[in-house]
């Protein structure tokens, strides 16, 4: 009879899945997701990732079997298991999802060295890397240009949820392991519940109440409207392409960014490992200084506070994002990947393309058109949290102090300062 693998990978949904789609034409089909033990002692196993994984695997597994389905679970090498679960029922193909990271295509080469049809299938991008292309190379290195390509580009149909998903026999579901088996903390406290059903939730409440006004409040770092569905997007548990539909232009961009870093990732895989564009920067190696930035004790508030923010949610406003980038790399002149090395520590949605791509933007080795670019984070104070309502719900030493002076309190009174307990600045803004 014929059968199927569905490899999972960042893809964790029913809903416009077209790998799983494509398997479940099968007579029989194995949904199939493993713990790769190679990503699970990497840059990937960040504790706050796990956990959300954890969440979108339960999640996914339930919808499964809503569809009479299951999601069968292994950990170590994925074409290892895909290798021994073809063999136990029989299965001639394997589908998984379009990922172009470098490790997704070594993984996508081993799997092809196995006698099995191997297909691909979009879902991670809306637009797939090389999806468009410009004719002078491989990718597009600005994005006005990309953006333009890619609203032009053709858009594939939504999958529809598959009407039954009918699991060949005789192969042991699995187990999910408990968290403290895969990972150990430190944990962010507050971090939202992971997978499909929480992403479509948080979807659906976000096009309620924010989604027409996005662009008037999402760089309002204290009104805290933005969408929020980085890390539902970086696992698959919402589609970028029905997001895509649903929202409106100013949110459209922010997903054209998301595959235009993919894209660049694609043709350039060492982008979280190397300049992009080398410019010669000689980078401090003050390591006092990074410590005092990874703790949010810069004495400089609003880096303080983005910082701060990040270690409580695994989350950080995308303006508070730019603020601390900046600070660590034009302030404190700190090597962009030591920066990239603990938001990825901490983030629930750390990806390596947009992580990567966002911080050599910042920092001047990749794709802004402006490499000197500095944003000096008291004038971003000023305009993105004018009343320090951002710094004084993350940086508790200054609540007691009122309007905008939250963001200088180093022009306080001496004695003022002292009582609140809150550092000089390590650099002179002024």
């Amino acid at each position: 009879m014929d059968t199927s693998i569905v490899l999972f990978t960042r893809d964790l949904r029913v809903r416009d899945n077209p790998a799983l789609v494509h398997a479940c034409r099968a007579a029989r089909v194995v949904p199939l997701f493993v713990l790769d033990d190679a990503i699970l002692g990497g840059r990937s196993a960040a504790p706050n990732r796990v956990r959300f994984l954890l969440d979108a695997l339960r999640c996914l597994r339930g919808s499964l079997r809503e569809l009479g389905g299951d999601l069968v679970v292994r950990r170590g090498d994925p074409v290892a298991h895909v290798a021994e679960l073809a063999e136990r029922t029989g299965a001639g193909a394997v589908a998984l999802a379009e990922d172009r990271s470098a490790f997704a295509m070594r993984r996508l080469a081993a799997l092809r060295g196995l006698p099995l049809e191997v297909s691909v299938h979009p879902g991670v991008t809306v637009v797939p890397p090389g999806g468009v292309a410009p004719a002078s190379g491989d990718h597009y290195r600005v994005f006005t240009p990309y953006r333009r390509a890619w609203e032009r580009a053709p858009r594939r149909p939504v999958a529809p949820v598959p009407e039954a998903v009918r699991v060949a026999p005789g192969v042991d579901a699995g187990p999910l392991p408990p968290l403290d088996a895969l990972t150990s903390g430190p944990f962010s406290p507050d971090v939202p519940e992971g997978g499909e059903r929480a992403g479509r939730g948080r979807l659906e409440a976000w096009l309620r109440r924010d989604a027409a006004v996005y662009d008037d409040v999402r760089d309002d770092l204290a009104a805290d409207r933005t969408s929020r569905l980085s890390p539902y997007l970086r696992f698959g548990c919402v589609s970028p392409l029905e997001l895509e539909h649903a929202a409106g232009e100013g949110f459209r961009r922010q997903l054209a960014w998301r595959d235009f870093h993919h894209q660049v990732a694609a043709a350039f895989p060492e982008l979280p490992r190397r300049d992009y564009r080398p410019r010669g920067h000689r980078w401090n190696r003050d390591r006092d200084a990074l410590d005092a930035w990874r703790e949010g004790t810069t004495g400089v508030p609003i880096v303080d506070a983005g910082m701060r923010q990040l270690r409580r949610e695994g989350f950080m406003h995308n303006r508070a994002r730019m603020i601390t980038a900046s600070f660590l790399t034009r302030n404190l002149r700190v090597d962009w990947r030591e920066g990239l090395a603990h938001f990825d520590a901490w983030l629930l949605d750390g990806d390596v393309a947009d992580d990567a791509g966002n911080w050599q933007w910042v920092a001047g080795t990749g794709n802004d058109t402006r490499p000197n670019r500095t944003l000096s984070p008291l004038r971003q104070a000023s305009r993105f949290d004018p009343d320090g309502d951002y710094v004084r719900a993350y940086v508790p030493e200054l609540a007691p102090v009122a309007g905008g002076d939250v963001h200088r309190p180093w022009r306080l009174p001496e004695e003022r300062r002292r009582a609140l307990g809150y550092p000089p600045p390590i650099v002179d803004l002024e």
